[in-house]
């Protein structure tokens, strides 16, 4: 993606951690030369330095036949964005859009139920052991369980990250403030959280 330099993110831990936090993601591949796109949750490791991305597909979605040992996989991670309005700024400018987001490129393969089972229990774990008798993998039936059969598992090994943080670093003091500010006042939820991240560069 184009990113001016002053908006480029390089801390790899920073980049990382935001990966982990926006783990609902847009996986596009190509069919016959056609963009297609799933929006999934994944889960992201790291082994022997190097970056992994997997989840899964319903069965029914064709977009896993375009998964294995494909070099050219893109998944997009999305942050907080939201409309800043030039009014906000000290002088007349033009409005803009601020954002967060990273790209991650990279050679997908499937998986086989063993390890899409393994994918499973640690997606589960994330997001259910803290509930009382949760559905973690171990808790589910086996009739449950045999819902496996209706999913196909991926990994991608990520081969190149883009990330692009634009947060009004073009912008002076006061007028970040005031930008930061009106997000805060507003009655839209991620216009809070943009409005946070601003506040934190």
């Amino acid at each position: 993606m184009y990113i001016p330099n002053y908006y480029q993110m390089h801390d790899y831990g920073e980049i990382k951690q935001f990966m982990h936090n926006n783990n609902f993601v847009t996986i596009i591949t190509t069919d016959g030369g056609k963009p297609i796109a799933t929006h999934l949750p994944v889960n992201i490791e790291e082994h022997s330095k190097a970056l992994y991305i997997s989840g899964h597909f319903a069965k029914g979605n064709k977009q896993w036949q375009t998964i294995n040992n494909n070099d050219n996989i893109l998944i997009i991670f999305h942050g907080p964005h939201g409309y800043v309005s030039s009014t906000w700024y000290e002088q007349e400018d033009v409005p803009t859009w601020d954002y967060e987001s990273v790209h991650t490129y990279g050679k997908g393969q499937l998986l086989d139920e063993a390890q899409l089972a393994e994918d499973l229990t640690k997606m589960l774990k994330r997001y259910e052991q803290h509930r009382e008798n949760g559905a973690t993998w171990e808790n589910l039936s086996d009739q449950t369980k045999q819902q496996i059969k209706g999913i196909v598992g991926f990994k991608i090994k990520v081969t190149d990250i883009e990330a692009a943080y634009k947060l009004s670093q073009t912008r002076n003091e006061q007028e970040k403030r005031n930008i930061v500010s009106h997000l805060d006042n507003s009655d839209n939820p991620m216009d809070h959280s943009l409005a946070e991240e601003i506040d934190k560069q």
